[in-house]
């Protein structure tokens, strides 16, 4: 009788460690979004409730309350480094985002609480930010989605999307300017026999339309060392200010500095100045 006994409990021990294991879908599945913009990565994590025949706004999910922005866990939003929330600056961190759902007008909410069960224990002592956003009519939606549709080097357009409703917010890295002040840094920093850091941050001002900072650094590349990629750079700076013929000449010369490694390099500034006749 007392083995029965033992083997019964065994038996239901297994069937429980066995129910704790199952792995089921979610309702609300689990979804996530990553995007770079300039060197910041942004990052929404969320639960993706779907349609399902019901009515949303103002029904499901009531006008004028905080929402989780999503199902089960509130949706979390993570940036790797401070930017600016439709022009209000949001420290770098991980936040919880809520939303207060309105008929022409949303508000956005970053929560300082990054994990919490929805929004139930949401406190508005621990927002980080809030921001307005203006809700717009779209394509139906069955499954909310977070979406980043448009970027530059510093901006990042994230939307809110579902049934029939969009709300689109901005997230400014501010990545050109922060990254010209830290080529200043470098450059201040600099052993002074070194043309590639001035260099690269002359590339990178000139590829950001900034060419006051451009013309400064390529000038102090090219006085440590005349090299292809530097009179390259000057090249095309020359062709951008309409001296074609400088421009030219100038392409030559960096032919004439290509090592045996910059073979293929060369042929590319060839087949480009080439194409400036």
């Amino acid at each position: 009788m007392r083995k029965a006994i033992i083997g019964i409990t065994m038996l239901l021990l297994a069937t429980a460690a066995t129910a704790q294991q199952l792995n089921l879908p979610r309702v609300s599945p689990k979804g996530s979004v990553m995007q770079t913009v300039g060197t910041t990565d942004i990052t929404i994590n969320y639960n993706r409730p779907g349609v399902k025949g019901r009515t949303i706004w103002g029904a499901l999910v009531p006008w004028d309350q905080v929402w989780r922005t999503g199902a089960n866990e509130a949706t979390q939003f993570v940036v790797s480094d401070d930017v600016l929330v439709n022009g209000q600056k949001l420290a770098k961190g991980s936040y919880s985002l809520h939303t207060i759902p309105g008929r022409d007008q949303w508000t956005v909410i970053f929560n300082k609480t990054a994990n919490q069960w929805g929004s139930y224990s949401y406190d508005q002592a621990q927002d980080a930010l809030r921001v307005t956003a203006k809700p717009e009519r779209a394509e139906f939606r069955e499954w909310l989605t977070f979406e980043i549709p448009e970027m530059t080097t510093d901006t990042a357009k994230v939307v809110i999307r579902w049934e029939n409703v969009a709300v689109p917010f901005t997230v400014d890295t501010q990545a050109t300017q922060k990254s010209l002040d830290a080529a200043a840094k470098a450059i201040a920093a600099m052993d002074t026999n070194r043309w590639m850091t001035p260099y690269r941050a002359a590339d990178f001002a000139f590829t950001a339309n900034r060419m006051d900072e451009a013309q400064k650094w390529l000038d102090m590349s090219l006085k440590e060392q005349e090299t292809l990629p530097n009179l390259w750079l000057k090249a095309r700076m020359l062709h951008a200010q309409g001296r074609k013929a400088d421009a030219l000449r100038t392409a030559e010369q960096a032919i004439a500095k290509a090592t045996p490694e910059q073979k293929d390099f060369a042929a590319e500034i060839r087949k480009q100045s080439q194409a400036w006749k």
